[in-house]
């Protein structure tokens, strides 16, 4: 049962969307990676902290031969984002002639996206692709290419299904937003 609101910190969040509007949106997007990908064997990169439940859930529904890996971006300094990735942890795959497909739980102004993906490219995969969970399509900063989106959203703070408030929130199975 969807608690009619949460506290987390000195916030207050109502219901914002159900856990059955996520994996209907995910089962969409795990449809479009099946069928571009057929025949192909993708690398799945799940960006952490954020994407682990999105990144879960979708790989459920993928029915094709695909590796996993995970990785970290270093872009913090104290609370606030630097807008440049300084570092990408974790990543020990060859992604040289490969079909990569990063996952993101949101992209909202795409500063450690289009860095990523300049990071990424580097590398000289076969192709390099995003999915995300959530895109806030009026706070992007970047013209990226987003080939796979589950929902596109209005700049709502929210947390749940992965996305946290200081920490706090990650493990809701429904999203919530502020109040």
């Amino acid at each position: 049962m969807t608690p009619d609101h949460i506290s987390l910190h000195n916030k207050q969040f109502e219901p914002y969307l159900s856990a059955a509007q996520l994996a209907s949106a995910i089962q969409q997007v795990a449809a479009r990676l099946n069928h571009d990908y057929h025949g192909q064997t993708p690398l799945f990169v799940a960006v952490l902290n954020g994407s682990f439940m999105f990144a879960a859930d979708l790989l459920k529904e993928i029915t094709l031969p695909c590796e996993v890996s995970f990785i970290r971006v270093a872009s913090y300094q104290g609370t606030s984002s630097t807008g440049e990735v300084k570092e990408v942890l974790g990543l020990t795959e060859e992604l040289a002639g490969r079909h990569v497909v990063i996952l993101e739980d949101i992209v909202d102004t795409g500063h450690t996206m289009r860095m990523l993906l300049d990071t990424l490219a580097e590398k000289q995969p076969a192709s390099l692709e995003v999915a995300t969970l959530f895109l806030k399509p009026e706070c992007l900063q970047y013209e990226l290419p987003i080939r796979y989106v589950g929902l596109s959203i209005p700049n709502d703070f929210i947390v749940g299904y992965g996305l946290d408030y200081d920490g706090l929130g990650r493990n809701y199975p429904d999203v919530y937003k502020a109040v």
